[in-house]
């Protein structure tokens, strides 16, 4: 198997981008672009670091970050199962990408920027949220903000299909990947219960 291995080959197989292609791209949130990131409750954080590349779905029950201004988002961490992947990545090296999904949108809206970590006790409590609040927050700095075309959403059918009949559950994974030391039905069945508690 042959690999593309320089970027003048990729080009002559692709060609050239279109012009909206190139023009959606602000350096800063427009009113436009604001108003479509608040209306997102789940966002994808990929972040890179000494240990390699993260993926994070972040979701939240209303607006998943919060405008601090046109070039500034606040992102509060909720805890969770305290692997810390992303916000190590974070701590190491800023660069980060966000993208943005609403359910029933095709439209994906991206952003790429430098993020930091912080514990501020006026910003966190900010997100306060049935008496609790963010463990600390991810500010980031927009670099760039643009639409992916919705073709990979409408392809997948992402928001009219239900494929979720018959797949593994998490405890039926980690007792596969434990070699039955964790996980199983009794770890399905206690899930629920201890999503509830560290919801927020």
């Amino acid at each position: 198997m042959e690999f593309i291995d320089t970027v003048e080959g990729l080009e002559a197989l692709y060609g050239t981008p279109g012009a909206a292609s190139l023009r959606k791209v602000a350096d800063h949130l427009t009113p436009l672009y604001a108003k479509w990131i608040e209306r997102s409750r789940f966002v994808v954080l990929t972040t890179v670091g000494s240990g390699g590349t993260d993926g994070s779905p972040r979701g939240d029950d209303g607006a998943v970050v919060t405008a601090l201004d046109a070039r500034t988002l606040a992102m509060p961490d909720w805890r969770g199962n305290q692997r810390l992947d992303s916000l190590r990545n974070i701590v190491e090296d800023g660069r980060v990408s966000l993208m943005f999904m609403v359910p029933g949108s095709n439209t994906v809206v991206r952003v790429n920027g430098q993020a930091r970590l912080t514990a501020d006790a006026n910003l966190r409590a900010r997100f306060e949220h049935k008496g609790r609040q963010p463990a600390t927050v991810i500010v980031v700095t927009v670099g760039e903000v643009y639409t992916q075309c919705a073709r990979a959403a409408m392809r997948a059918g992402l928001w009219s299909r239900n494929d979720a009949e018959g797949l593994p559950t998490p405890g039926e994974i980690l007792a596969e990947v434990s070699g039955g030391e964790e996980g199983g039905a009794t770890y399905d069945a206690e899930w629920p219960e201890r999503a509830a508690r560290t919801m927020w």
